[in-house]
């Protein structure tokens, strides 16, 4: 991905907020390709002209599938800060997700036991506590159903490893697209149907809420909204 074509939400001295496209890495690994924190980094270098290692704190991650927003920190002092906001579970995340079949009851709260082992793609999850497990609780309520489909809005309030796709999966209803947890694969696609939508945090000056253009796809017909930001994606 090429700098000049970085989705930038919001950007101040402080932090930038930009748009993850699906498929691309949010930080290196082992594989060497393309990663969204070498390309923050380039676009800040080019647009400020700046010389040597521009820092750029990675702040948290999405799911190389997933698309939405990600902040990262321009200085040591607000990476510190909207780091600890983080661990205290005070920044606010919420996620749009279309999943097979219709969820019963159509809004509430799901709690799992969630582990991840090293070296495997997935993680698992328990209905009850086990041997290093962790809790997982995430908050859900549609927005629209047919008899095969749902869109959902997930709000977490704790951060595993897909954790989002792993509890939707866990209760019957994987992410379209999603076949590491069970949704029937979309051929020549890098993603699957979950967006951050919107992250609210306190910035290191005042309160801030960033939010995207949803894709297309999570937006069913009856949901749109002609003056609404929702309507603008592409």
């Amino acid at each position: 991905m090429k700098p000049e074509l970085l989705r930038i939400l919001y950007e101040d001295n402080h932090l930038i907020a930009v748009c993850k496209p699906a498929g691309l890495l949010t930080q290196a690994d082992h594989t060497g390709q393309p990663n969204l924190l070498d390309v923050v980094r380039q676009s800040i270098a080019v647009r400020y002209q700046k010389p040597g290692n521009v820092f750029v704190g990675l702040l948290h991650r999405l799911d190389r599938p997933v698309t939405g927003v990600v902040l990262f920190a321009k200085t040591s002092k607000a990476a510190g800060r909207l780091s600890e906001q983080i661990r205290q579970r005070t920044v606010t995340k919420i996620y749009r997700a279309r999943v097979v079949g219709s969820l019963r009851p159509p809004a509430g709260r799901l709690l799992h036991f969630h582990i991840h082992h090293e070296g495997e793609r997935s993680v698992q999850l328990y209905d009850s506590p086990a041997p290093n497990t962790k809790s997982a609780t995430l908050v859900y309520e549609t927005r629209w159903f047919d008899r095969t489909e749902s869109v959902v809005d997930v709000q977490l309030e704790t951060g595993r490893k897909h954790q989002i796709r792993a509890q939707l999966a866990r209760v019957g209803h994987p992410i379209l697209g999603d076949a590491l947890y069970g949704a029937r694969a979309q051929p020549q696609r890098a993603a699957i149907s979950l967006c951050a939508m919107r992250l609210e945090f306190e910035h290191p000056i005042t309160k801030l809420q960033v939010e995207v253009s949803l894709p297309p796809e999570l937006i069913p017909v009856e949901l749109r909204d002609p003056n609404s930001k929702e309507q603008s994606a592409t």
